[in-house]
């Protein structure tokens, strides 16, 4: 058995990839790490058993990913942790809302446009306040609420022209602002000193969006959404509260872990659509329409690890409760090696 992992950006190996390190380690099982860049790679995958590359929503991994993943699993047959099924619609909402809309699933409507002349006579009879959202971006950096006919059309003109670059959407409503913290800041400017010192790449991970938009119905009265993260017959769900004064929870950090406080018929949506889609892993925010019934507004194959390790514990398909913490990484490998007996070992948060 032998499986391979995949760099993250600029060489790293994030917490998130050393822990499926630590869990091989610790049931003894070969794995070695992997670089698409070197000559070798290709020879290498084709000595595995599952090809492990936890991307993330930065451009580069994105290029990377939906070009080696397809071949790897489609034309080598080697299983991949994501597949295609699971990754392909990752971080681009609009691939979210087609797939899942055509498949009849209660995701929340959206209008999408490509042509600007059509999105401006669209907003003229559209009901306001709705979300404007860029089609890639976590924690709500690219998410604003468009509370007037002036700010829509300031919006689609700057899709339609220059363009906008992630976390740089011209409204003051923008979490760029609410969440500014000077410490992390400083500390990402001192970071670019010390890699530009070392001669490594600075350059923005972002590329900007244009020529499309996407507006997706503004659901009000949602004090916090949950997100249900269903991994294989397993689900960890929490409730996430809203900032203050703010619609948006995602990124907020105000976390429940309270199992009780958690709408189940949001678990029943979230295993239906993994068990119709087949999809390995995959997390779903919720929100509440005006008639107290939920719909889920994104989706994700990957998610903050410690999260999922904090819940108390997770529903299996039929709603029964598992006691106890456990990292995401270990679900992924039980199913994903077809080895339930493997052992999670004690790794620090």
């Amino acid at each position: 058995m032998l499986v391979g992992i995949h760099k993250s950006s600029y060489g790293r190996f994030r917490p998130f990839l050393k822990r499926y390190e630590d869990i091989l380690d610790y049931n003894k099982i070969d794995h070695l790490r992997l670089d698409a860049s070197e000559p070798q790679f290709w020879q290498q995958v084709s000595q595995l058993d599952l090809f492990i590359y936890n991307w993330i929503s930065i451009d580069n991994e994105r290029q990377i990913a939906l070009t080696i993943i397809p071949i790897i699993e489609k034309i080598m047959g080697i299983d991949c942790y994501p597949n295609m099924d699971a990754c392909w619609c990752y971080d681009d909402k609009i691939r979210e809302y087609f797939l899942l809309k055509q498949k009849g699933f209660p995701i929340v409507e959206s209008w999408v446009f490509w042509d600007k002349k059509l999105a401006l006579e669209w907003i003229k009879t559209a009901e306001l306040p709705v979300v404007f959202k860029l089609k890639s971006g976590a924690a709500s950096s690219n998410v604003v609420l468009v509370k007037n006919k002036a700010s829509a059309r300031k919006l689609i003109r700057k899709m339609f022209g220059r363009g906008i670059k992630s976390r740089r959407i011209p409204l003051a409503d923008s979490t760029g602002r609410k969440d500014f913290n000077l410490y992390k800041t400083i500390h990402r400017w001192g970071g670019n000193v010390l890699r530009k010192i070392r001669q490594e790449d600075i350059s923005s991970h972002w590329k900007r969006h244009k020529n499309y938009v996407l507006f997706q119905r503004f659901l009000p009265n949602n004090d916090f959404d949950t997100r249900v993260t269903v991994i294989g017959d397993r689900a960890f769900a929490i409730r996430r509260f809203t900032r203050k004064n703010d619609f948006r929870a995602s990124g907020s950090g105000k976390i429940d872990y309270d199992p009780h406080k958690i709408g189940m018929k949001c678990i029943e949506i979230a295993f239906e659509i993994s068990k119709a889609m087949g999809f390995q892993s995959m997390a779903y925010d919720f929100l509440y329409d005006e008639n107290g019934e939920p719909q889920f507004c994104e989706i994700s194959y990957t998610y903050v690890d410690t999260v999922i390790y904090n819940c108390p514990g997770f529903f299996d398909s039929q709603l029964n409760w598992h006691q106890g913490h456990y990292w995401p990484q270990y679900f992924n490998l039980i199913d994903a090696l077809k080895m339930p007996d493997l052992k999670q070992p004690t790794i620090d948060l």
